[in-house]
Parts: C-alpha cells; structure tokens; sequence
C-alpha cells in the first residue's frame, strides 16, 4: 500500500504569539511535527495545501510530510493529530503532524457514519446515536478513514454495541465496556402525542 499523498512544509525557526501571527498573515499556518522517536520540529504550512489535505485526510489517514530545511527536504510518514481552529472563522490557527512507523500499530479516533432508515423507524420509533467516534487500532496504512454503520435491519430496541462492528481485517476497536452506538427506541407518550398534534 503506497502513500498517495504529500504535503511540503518549511521548518521555521520563530516561535510565538508574534512569529505566529506574521506567519498566519502570510497565509501561512505554524506548526509542529512530532517524530515517531519523540524528537518536535517547529513548521509551518501554506493554508490551501494544507486545507485540501486536511479534507481528504481527516485525522485517520497517512500522508507524506515534506519538510525543506536550507534547502534539503526529507520525507516523513505522519497523520494529521490535533487541529487548532480560530474561535469565529473556519480557519487553522496551529497543527500539529504525528510521526508514524508505518510497521507499528497507532491507535485513532475515526468516525462512525450511520446509513440507512432503520424497520423500527419506520414502525414509529426513534433512532438514538450515542457515539460519533470509535477507537481504533492498526498499522497506519490500514486505518480506515470511517466506520459506517448501516441501521437498516434495526427494529424496535435494537442496539448496535462497538462489539457488533464489522471491522476491516487487522483492525480492532479499543474499549473497556462494550458501549452503545446507536439504538432503536420506542417513542414516548409525549413524543406520540407530539407527533399526533403536528
């Protein structure tokens, strides 16, 4: 399995609240790489680039980091970690890149989508979605970017549990309980009554 994708980046040597804020007026977004050895570099990204990779990666799959040092370039597998956002406007304020051995597992909070109009909808009751997340282990050229989840054979009072999932080969969920997706539950009296006055 190759890795498709590359986003090139610059080290940068400014750290900062004022560094940081002229980076970002240049459209550029500060940075940090965290190598799988425990080793920080101080980066910074241009915002298109960045944002489309984002977009198609999400936080579960890998690409190729680039990062130019006085002219060198190295390349390094990562995935994207945490995200900083400005409080108002859809803009990346800071990122932060994770180092991986593409032959040691990581472990990754991937969404769940959930598909289809459950039989227990349809006879009158109500789908309850209690996670959007669920925890996952695998080498990194596994992870799957998404877990869906189709409800459509659910009936009343059915529950889909993160044991229930049907997971890619070599991957496996992490928990301690075996917790509740998504269920199917009967409406209340009110809700009924609700739905009779609507």
């Amino acid at each position: 399995m190759n890795i498709e994708k590359t986003l090139s980046v610059q080290k940068r040597e400014g750290c900062g609240k004022g560094p940081s804020g002229r980076l970002r007026a240049e459209k550029l977004i500060p940075g940090v790489f965290y190598t799988a050895n425990g080793e920080n570099i101080s980066v910074q990204a241009p915002v298109l680039p960045l944002e489309k990779i984002y977009g198609e990666m999400g936080h579960t799959t890998v690409f190729n980091l680039e990062i130019e040092d006085n002219g060198k370039k190295t390349l390094h597998p990562v995935l994207i970690w945490q995200v900083q956002f400005h409080p108002y406007k859809r803009a990346f304020t800071h990122i932060d890149f994770y180092g991986v051995d593409l032959d040691k597992e990581v472990t990754v909070d991937v969404p769940v989508e959930f598909v289809g109009t459950s039989r227990g909808v349809k006879l009158g009751g109500r789908l309850e979605t209690y996670r959007e997340m669920v925890r996952l282990c695998s080498k990194p050229l596994t992870m799957p970017q998404k877990i869906t989840v189709d409800v459509t054979d659910m009936g009343i009072n059915d529950t889909v549990t993160v044991s229930d999932l049907k997971l890619p080969e070599n991957v496996r969920a992490i928990f301690d309980q075996n917790y509740a997706l998504v269920s199917v539950i009967s409406k209340s009296k009110d809700e009924e009554a609700e739905g009779e006055n609507a």
